[in-house]
C-alpha cells in the first residue's frame, strides 16, 4: 500500500458541493467509542468547512468532543460514519497506513505535551519527520534552521528538551509542524502547560504563521484569550456544533468569553 492510496475516489452525491478553497470539509461525522457494552457518542453529526488560510478555534467543555474532532481531522482516529476530506483527500476511506503517511507528510500537529524526543536536540526534533522518511539531517538542515530562526530558537538548536523552557519546547514543536509545508496545522491545547506570557507568545506566533505563510490553523482551546486570536470560533456541546462566531483575530477575549457562554449555555 503506498501514496497512491491517497487518491480520492469519485465524490459521492453531495460532497461535490464543497467550497473550492476548503482545506477541510466534513459531512455528518460521527465517532462512537465502545467500552465493553457501553457506547459513547463523541461526535454526533458534525458538518463543517474550513477555508484555506483561516485560523479557527474550537471551544467546548470537557467531553464536548473538541479533541476528538481534531484527532479525526488529523487522521489519528477514523470516524465511525460520515465523509471527511482534508486537502481533497478522503481520510475516512483510507487505511491506517495511508492515513499515517498522509498525516506525516501533509499535516502539522502540535500537542499540549510537546511530544519531543528527550535524547534529540531541538534541530533533530524539528527534522524528525524527514528523518523518518529517510532523509539525512545534512540534507534538510538548511530548512530546519530556517524554521528554528522563524520561531526565534536558532541559538538553542543544539539544546535538548530538558535544557529548554516549556515555551521553547512548544516552539520547537511548532517548527516541526511546519517542516513539510503542511496543508493544515492542528493544535490541541498548545498552551495548556504554559504560563500567561508564554501562552500569548505561542498564540501570537500561530497568528503570524497564519497571516504571513497563509497556513490554515485549527486549534482546540478552552482559553478565551487564545480563541480571540482566531478568525472564527466553533463551539461544541455534546458532540455537536451549537454555533460559531467571528472574532476576526481581534484579540477581544471578553467578546469571545461572552459569545461562548451564550452558545454553550
Amino acid at each position: 500500500m503506498d501514496v497512491a492510496e491517497w487518491k480520492q475516489p469519485e465524490s459521492e452525491p453531495g460532497v461535490a458541493a464543497t467550497a473550492e478553497n476548503a482545506v477541510v470539509s466534513a459531512r455528518d461525522l460521527r465517532k462512537v467509542y465502545a467500552t465493553g457494552s457501553e457506547r459513547v457518542l463523541a461526535l454526533d453529526g458534525i458538518s463543517l468547512e474550513i477555508p484555506a488560510g483561516h485560523f479557527v478555534a474550537i471551544m467546548g467543555a470537557s467531553g464536548s468532543g473538541k479533541s476528538t474532532l481534531l484527532y479525526v481531522i488529523g487522521g489519528l482516529t477514523p470516524p465511525t460514519d460520515g465523509t471527511l476530506l482534508v486537502e481533497g483527500q478522503n481520510l475516512a476511506a483510507m487505511s491506517d497506513r495511508a492515513r499515517t503517511i498522509f498525516r506525516r507528510r501533509r499535516l502539522g500537529i502540535i500537542f499540549q505535551e510537546y511530544n519531543l524526543l528527550p535524547t534529540l536536540t531541538a534541530r533533530e526534533n524539528v527534522a524528525l519527520p524527514l528523518l523518518v522518511d529517510g532523509q539525512s539531517l545534512g540534507a534538510c538542515r538548511a530548512r530546519v534552521d530556517e524554521l528554528l530562526a522563524k520561531v526565534h530558537l536558532q541559538p538553542r538548536a543544539d539544546h535538548r528538551p530538558d535544557a529548554l523552557s516549556g515555551g521553547e519546547q512548544q516552539r520547537v514543536a511548532i517548527a516541526r509542524a511546519l517542516l513539510n509545508d503542511p496543508a493544515i496545522i492542528l493544535a490541541d491545547e498548545p498552551t495548556g502547560n504554559l504560563d500567561s506570557k508564554q501562552s500569548a507568545e505561542i498564540w501570537t506566533l500561530l497568528r503570524q504563521i497564519c497571516g504571513e505563510r497563509g497556513k490554515t490553523i485549527l486549534m482546540v482551546t478552552h482559553e478565551a484569550h487564545g480563541a480571540a486570536f482566531a478568525d472564527r470560533v466553533i463551539v461544541l456541546k455534546d458532540g455537536q456544533i451549537v454555533g460559531s462566531f467571528e472574532p476576526k483575530g481581534g484579540g477581544d477575549a471578553a467578546l469571545v468569553a461572552n459569545r461562548y457562554q451564550e452558545l454553550a449555555g
